[in-house]
């Protein structure tokens, strides 16, 4: 006899199609959040994947790109990265011929973290893929509601929005 809920030719479960439920979650903010996260990062892999860049690692090429004189310390502070986990990022980041650590002439202490010829020639490429990466998953938004989205989430996360400058 022939069970309905098992796949003959496996002999495993059958997968069931329907939803779950999830209306006792959709209410938290941070779910929501981290669905809509699992699906930007998708988007990021697809695009900045092929680059062989991981998301903090493209956020330090951006803010050393962006900012003279950054050092090791302000990264960490501005990403929320402990500093033996940016250490070991950097180190891979100068392995691979991006960032060079240099000390600061005006704080010897100080290593200030530069972008390499490479380094910056990859940020200009990556920025250019980013500055459209998300439409896709954002499509749902109109322009308005995707600024009030960002307005909102670096509010709660206690930066001040910056205007796009795309």
């Amino acid at each position: 006899m022939n069970d309905p809920q098992v796949d003959d030719d496996t002999l495993e479960p059958k997968a069931h199609s329907a939803a779950l439920d999830q209306s006792r979650l959709t209410h938290l903010v941070g779910y929501a959040a981290t669905r809509a996260s699992v699906e930007l990062k998708k988007s990021f892999s697809k695009h900045l994947g092929p680059l062989h860049l991981k998301a903090v690692e493209f956020s330090i090429l951006v803010l050393v790109a962006s900012n003279e004189q950054v050092n090791q310390k302000q990264l960490g502070q501005a990403l929320d990265v402990s500093p033996p986990n940016l250490a070991v990022t950097l180190d891979r980041m100068v392995e691979r011929g991006w960032v060079e650590r240099v000390r600061s002439t005006e704080d010897r202490r100080a290593q200030i973290v530069v972008l390499t010829h490479s380094g910056r020639h990859l940020v200009e490429r990556a920025q250019k893929i980013a500055a459209t990466m998300e439409d896709a998953t954002l499509s749902v938004l109109s322009p308005a509601e995707r600024l009030l989205l960002l307005e909102l989430l670096l509010k709660v996360a206690g930066a001040k929005a910056v205007r796009s400058r795309r």
